[in-house]
């Protein structure tokens, strides 16, 4: 009763890599105003080794409509963030305000 197994070694050894909590705030801000206009209604987030992905949809069901990665490559210090249209890049930052600033400038749903 009193065995333990470890599944997948120590925790405190595997390195997590997400948003920091400033840069979530930043987007579920953005997130936050876009609903309140009626343009967005859901978004995801999705966690892999090297990149983290905050996904907006206009409908659940649907693709997402953009996407903002945090990319952290092999030997890179500092991440990076890229915005994406489906497949297309839109615009690539060291800074997530620089990238976030780029919404302003695309076109935006009109609601009636």
């Amino acid at each position: 009763m009193d065995n333990l197994i470890r599944l997948q070694g120590d925790r405190k050894s595997v390195a997590r890599f997400f948003f920091t909590r400033g840069e979530l705030g930043q987007l579920l801000s953005l997130y936050a105003s876009r609903v309140a206009s009626g343009e967005w209604r859901d978004y995801a987030l999705d966690q892999l080794d090297d990149m983290v992905l905050f996904s907006i949809f206009r409908h659940s069901q649907e693709r997402p409509l953009y996407s903002v990665a945090k990319v952290q490559s092999k030997g890179q210090r500092r991440p990076s963030f890229a915005l994406f249209s489906g497949p297309k890049r839109i615009k690539t930052s060291q800074n997530l305000g620089d990238l976030l600033a780029t919404f302003d400038k695309l076109p935006r749903l009109v609601t009636g």
